[in-house]
């Protein structure tokens, strides 16, 4: 599990979808805001019920996705606050380590 000072909290995450720009992947949209100041990268995990009815599925779908992105939250620029929201129910580990490091190659 990613630590709480890397995660956005519940006012942050309304700020990103009123102001945010997007990066769109198959199974994944990450939406961001870059601020100036230098904290580390926070980003969260949005499970929409459109994707998987029981909440049991979409908290093993936020855990998986944070599992992945704690090996990759140092390669986020400094300042960034982000949400990635699961398009569509995405069993393979795999495949959401390949969604985040295209959404990281397409930010650098």
């Amino acid at each position: 599990m990613l630590p709480k000072k890397n995660r956005v909290g519940k006012k942050e995450v309304d700020l990103i979808f009123k102001q945010s720009k997007f990066i769109t992947s198959p199974t994944l949209t990450f939406k961001f805001i870059v601020n100036n100041n230098t904290n580390s990268p926070r980003v969260s995990f949005i499970t929409p019920k459109s994707v998987a009815k029981l909440a049991v599925t979409r908290n093993l779908l936020r855990r998986r996705g944070y599992a992945v992105l704690s090996k990759y939250i140092n390669q986020f620029p400094l300042g960034m606050m982000g949400v990635c929201v699961f398009k569509k129910y995405q069993d393979d580990v795999f495949v959401i380590e390949n969604e985040i490091k295209t959404i990281l190659s397409k930010l650098n």
